[in-house]
């Protein structure tokens, strides 16, 4: 491909681009797009692995599926700056993205949606598809309706998992601050009493007061020493957002924000502390670079993209003492910085502007999905594209998170998919799943006695073993294998992709446990665990538990319980 299309720039870019025919006669070309912007299509999807293939051949069978990497992930032209893909937090980071662009100079401004719309279809055409099907996740559903509005006559039906429409995302963020209050009560209603009983007025406590004075807490490491991890507002809600891709995530937060309510903050730091670890990536997974080329150029933004950058965080505040009261729903304009005008404030000339083509959608089918706890993506961005489709069909999966076809374990919105595909009836809803796990109880208080009794011990034990088995799928669930340090002692350490070794874990100080612990064979939805669990410390009664199907038995103190 030409870098840019114009000329005016030299360079070229070379895609890489797989194809998986089916196993018989293809009745067309299916088009599989990654989100981010920063994910190759081809290393995400990975046709050439058995289990992918076989899922997306059921997702869409007797279609020739295509994968390609767009132009700056991946294998195609990879970008990657390192102080911007390693950095943790907000503070900073527009300085971080304005010297990435320095480094990509003169061809900084060929990355925006415009350009993949037109690789997309250069693509198709090499192919010799006089049409082709899109399914899209995430961002790549912006690039579908973007190619789908540049290109009608060439779609001839769309897939499209947790929309973003092509006008988004906001430059505040302020729909995802003002939808996010609603879902958390909805995620919690009648499944998270034993932690909080206002899961969304706890997060809106605690982030506001955050933000007014954010917290620094000592954190404890695998290695036994300690780091001092700084909390504001904006790290609560970025924590929020990131638990709709890590239902562990999700079963943990409850507990964590209600103590961090009731003056306790040490667990939510140190669950924001295992949330950044877990979401830290490489760039060939989500490249940070091409992100941010691709969102610093599509905007929109509170400023002219012809405008010095020099110029816009004036206008950047203006813009934002101009939005009416409650733009942010119950969080203050500190929340804007979860949008992207933060991060592309310092960005070179051109930033934002990138006009897509503004065509009425082709009337072909379209099937879009949406869980009911996406934060990032809300429920109304769906139904506001379907409602442009006079063949559109919105599936909601509740209780569900972003990218519904591998966050719903029950299978529905595949079956959908399918159906959708087949031209079969497709359901109207799908009913909540299980959890994978269902949300923590509340945290043991943060002193305890000089000794506990052999009841007290055990319940404080039972707790502390739930925790780790989340805060172990917390970081397995993202891919990293890294040991995870307890909140008051010691650590877990996986032992394969089943289970776990405890060594003096603590979420209360005085009461550790040790052991192994892994997933019951015969587990099903909710998982549930095995092992033997020793328990010791200083507060503790001591003893050995045994734990099967996550029932705990066994002699603490002489006395036996359970």
């Amino acid at each position: 491909m030409p870098l840019d299309r114009s000329g005016a720039v030299p360079g070229t870019v070379t895609l890489h681009v797989e194809e998986l025919p089916p196993s018989g006669p293809s009745k067309g070309y299916m088009f599989l797009i990654a989100g981010g912007p920063g994910q190759g299509s081809a290393h995400t999807f990975d046709l050439g692995s058995a289990d992918s293939a076989a899922l997306f051949r059921f997702l869409f069978p007797g279609y020739t599926l295509v994968a390609y990497d767009d132009r700056g992930t991946g294998a195609s032209g990879l970008l990657d700056c390192p102080p911007l893909q390693t950095a943790t937090t907000p503070d900073g980071e527009e300085q971080l993205a304005a010297q990435c662009a320095s480094t990509l100079g003169a061809g900084a401004p060929f990355y925006g949606t415009s350009d993949h719309v037109e690789d997309l279809d250069a693509v198709r055409a090499s192919l010799g598809a006089a049409t082709i099907g899109l399914f899209g996740v995430s961002y790549g559903t912006k690039l579908a309706l973007a190619y789908a509005a540049a290109h009608p006559a060439d779609v001839d039906r769309l897939v499209l998992d947790s929309i973003l429409p092509p006008n988004l995302p906001d430059p505040f963020s302020s729909n995802v601050a003002r939808e996010m209050p609603a879902k958390l009560s909805a995620f919690c209603a009648g499944v998270c009493t034993s932690a909080t009983h206002d899961f969304a007025g706890d997060v809106t406590a605690v982030a506001n007061r955050l933000a007014l004075k954010p917290a620094s807490v000592a954190v404890l490491q695998p290695n036994g020493s300690s780091k001092t991890e700084k909390l504001d507002g904006v790290g609560v809600l970025s924590v929020v957002i990131d638990s709709d891709l890590n239902p562990a995530l999700a079963a943990e937060l409850p507990s964590a924000v209600h103590a961090a309510r009731l003056g306790n903050v040490k667990p939510l730091v140190r669950l924001y502390d295992l949330d950044t670890k877990a979401s830290a990536s490489t760039a060939v997974d989500l490249s940070v670079a091409l992100f941010a080329a691709t969102v610093c150029r599509d905007g929109p933004f509170p400023w002219p993209s012809d405008s010095p950058p020099a110029v816009r965080s004036a206008l950047l505040e203006q813009a934002l003492a101009a939005l009416p009261a409650g733009s942010f729903g119950p969080f203050g304009a500190w929340a804007s910085k979860l949008g992207n005008a933060s991060l592309c404030v310092d960005w070179p000339t051109p930033a934002g502007g990138a006009a897509l083509a503004p065509n009425p959608y082709p009337n072909v089918p379209l099937l879009a999905l949406s869980g009911s706890y996406d934060m990032r993506t809300p429920t109304a961005n769906a139904a506001s594209v379907v409602a442009q489709f006079p063949q559109g069909h919105l599936i909601v999966v509740d209780g569900v998170g972003h990218s519904v076809t591998t966050a719903d374990f029950s299978g529905c919105s595949d079956l959908a998919v399918r159906d959708f595909m087949l031209g079969n009836a497709v359901a109207s809803s799908c009913p909540r799943p299980k959890f994978l796990l269902p949300p923590l109880a509340a945290y043991p208080a943060a002193t305890t006695p000089k000794h506990l009794s052999p009841r007290a011990t055990y319940a404080v034990v039972a707790k502390t073993l739930r925790e780790a088995e989340a805060a172990w799928m917390i970081v397995d669930f993202s891919g990293p294998t890294a040991q995870v340090a307890g909140l008051t002692s010691g650590k877990l350490k996986p032992a394969g992709s089943e289970g776990f070794k405890l060594s003096g874990y603590g979420i209360a100080p005085g009461v550790a446990i040790g052991g192994s612990v892994k997933i019951s064979k015969s587990s099903k939805l909710p998982l549930t665990f095995d092992g033997a669990i020793t328990v010791s410390g200083r507060a503790a009664s001591r003893g050995v538990l045994g734990l099967v199907k996550n029932s705990l038995r066994g002699t603490l103190g002489g006395k036996v319980v359970g």
